[in-house]
C-alpha cells in the first residue's frame, strides 16, 4: 500500500509498505478521507520536528477485513461499513486510564511502520489497521464529514468539560475550524446565543453566515451580554484574556486550544475567586465522546454546517500540495482522499 511520510520540513515522500498485519480484534480500513489539522501542519513546517513520520489522524474509511474475534461480537463493524476512526492509543493501565481520563493516557502515543518510520495516525495512506473498538459506524454520512469525527469528538468532550446546559449563552474565542465546530455544536444544543470572537473579518462574516448571533473583534466583546460558557480555541495569552472579559459571573471557561510553544497566560486569581469562575482545560476525547460524535454524523443533523468547513480536496499523490495549503493560507479543513 502507499503511505505518505514527512521526512523533513517541507519534504514528503510516498512509499510502498506492506498492509498492516491483522489481529483477531482488529479491522482493516480502506481510507476514504483524511483531514489535515494543526499537528500535520507543524510536522510539515518543522515546528514539530519528528521524522520520518506517517501523520494523519482525522480519518474515515470503509471496512475491508474484520478479525475473527471482532466479527463474532454484536454491533461490531462489518465489511463495507463506513466508519470514522479513533486513532488514539490508550494503554488502559495507567492512572489516567483507570480513572476514566484516557484522553490523557500516560503511555506514549504512536507506533512504527515496518521500515521503522514513526506513526502519528498514519492516515495519509491507502489503508490503516485499528482495534474494532476504535471504528465507529456513521451510516451513509459524507466520507469527508466522517473524517471530521475526531475533531468533533474533541468538541463533544469540550462541551462535557464545560458542563454546558441548553439556554446557556456561549462565546467562542476563535473562528477557525475548531471554533466553528464549537459554534455548530452550541447551535445544535440550543444555546441561547452564540458569539464568535475573531480578528479576521472574512471569518467573522462566515460565522454569521453559519448562524452565529454575533461575530465581533476582541475589542467589541464587552459591548455584548456576558457568556455563561466561553470556549477558547486559540492558544494565546490574548485569547485567554478576552475570554475573561467575555465571561459572566459564575461562568465556565474552557481552554480548548493548546500549543506547547504558546506564551504563558496570567490567571487573575482574585477575579476567579470573587466571580466564582470555573477555568478548565479540554484535551482530546474519550470513547463516550466518539459514541456521541458518530451518532451526530449518522443523523446528518450537522451535515450542512460541516459542508461549509471543507476547504479543498486532494489525491494522495498531491499530498505535499495539500500539506502546503493547510500550513499556509487560512483554511478550515484540507482533505486528502486516497484513490
Amino acid at each position: 500500500m502507499r503511505v505518505a511520510l514527512v521526512t523533513s520540513p517541507g519534504t514528503v515522500e510516498i512509499r510502498e509498505t506492506p498492509l498492516p498485519e491483522m489481529g483477531e480484534d482488529d479491522v482493516l480500513v480502506r481510507i476514504s478521507a483524511c483531514g489535515l489539522c494543526t499537528m500535520e501542519a507543524k510536522l510539515y513546517t518543522g515546528t514539530m520536528p519528528v521524522y520520518p513520520v506517517a501523520a494523519g489522524h482525522e480519518v474515515s474509511g470503509r471496512i475491508e477485513r474484520v478479525g475473527a474475534r471482532a466479527a463474532a461480537l454484536e454491533d461490531a463493524p462489518v465489511v463495507g461499513d463506513l466508519v470514522t476512526l479513533d486513532l488514539l492509543t490508550r494503554c488502559g493501565a495507567c492512572r489516567s486510564c483507570r480513572g476514566g481520563n484516557s484522553a490523557v493516557c500516560a503511555s506514549p502515543q504512536g507506533g512504527l511502520l515496518p521500515d521503522g518510520s514513526i506513526t502519528m495516525g498514519a492516515g495519509l495512506a491507502e489503508y490503516v489497521k485499528v482495534p474494532a473498538a476504535h471504528a465507529w459506524r456513521v451510516g451513509d454520512a459524507d466520507p469527508l464529514h466522517a473524517a471530521m469525527g475526531e475533531p468533533l469528538a474533541c468538541v463533544v468532550h469540550s462541551f462535557g468539560r464545560a458542563a454546558f446546559r441548553p439556554d446557556d449563552r456561549v462565546t467562542v474565542v476563535g473562528g477557525g475550524f475548531m471554533g466553528r465546530l464549537h459554534q455548530l455544536l452550541a447551535q445544535h444544543h440550543q444555546a441561547r446565543t452564540v458569539t464568535v470572537v475573531e480578528t479576521d473579518a472574512a471569518r467573522r462574516e462566515a460565522a454569521l453566515a453559519a448562524g452565529a448571533d454575533h461575530a465581533v473583534t476582541p475589542d467589541e466583546v464587552t459591548e455584548l451580554p456576558r457568556a455563561d460558557v466561553v470556549f477558547v480555541t486559540i492558544a494565546s495569552a490574548e485569547a485567554i484574556a478576552t475570554a475573561f472579559e467575555a465571561a459572566a459571573d459564575g461562568a465556565r471557561l474552557v481552554l480548548f486550544g493548546g500549543s506547547h510553544d504558546a506564551p504563558e497566560a496570567a490567571l487573575p486569581g482574585y477575579e476567579v475567586h470573587r466571580r466564582q469562575l470555573t477555568v478548565t482545560g479540554s484535551y482530546s476525547q474519550e470513547p463516550a465522546d466518539w459514541r456521541t460524535a458518530a451518532a451526530l454524523l449518522r443523523s446528518g443533523v450537522l451535515a450542512e454546517g460541516l459542508a461549509q468547513l471543507v476547504t479543498s480536496r486532494h489525491e494522495l499523490a498531491d499530498v505535499e500540495k495539500a500539506l502546503a495549503e493547510s500550513s499556509g493560507s487560512p483554511a478550515y479543513r484540507v482533505f486528502v482522499e486516497p484513490r
